[in-house]
């Protein structure tokens, strides 16, 4: 059965975590920002699964009710 994650990062969120998290990764990998860039990945992966810790945690949700 597995751990269910409650979805809490609505569409615009989820576009804009998508989007900021390649440009970083892209910024990263060209050398042009420091190799903490590659954190980024924590908002690629927030935006495809739909779900974020911090907002989890402060029961905060982008979601449109």
């Amino acid at each position: 059965r597995g751990i269910q994650m409650k979805v809490n990062v609505g569409s615009i969120d989820r576009v804009l975590r998508i989007t900021a998290g390649v440009i970083i990764i892209t910024f990263t990998a060209l050398g042009m920002i420091s190799p903490w860039g590659w954190l980024a990945i924590g908002l690629i992966i927030s935006g495809v699964i739909r779900n974020c810790t911090l907002y989890s945690l402060l029961g905060v949700s982008t979601l449109k009710k």
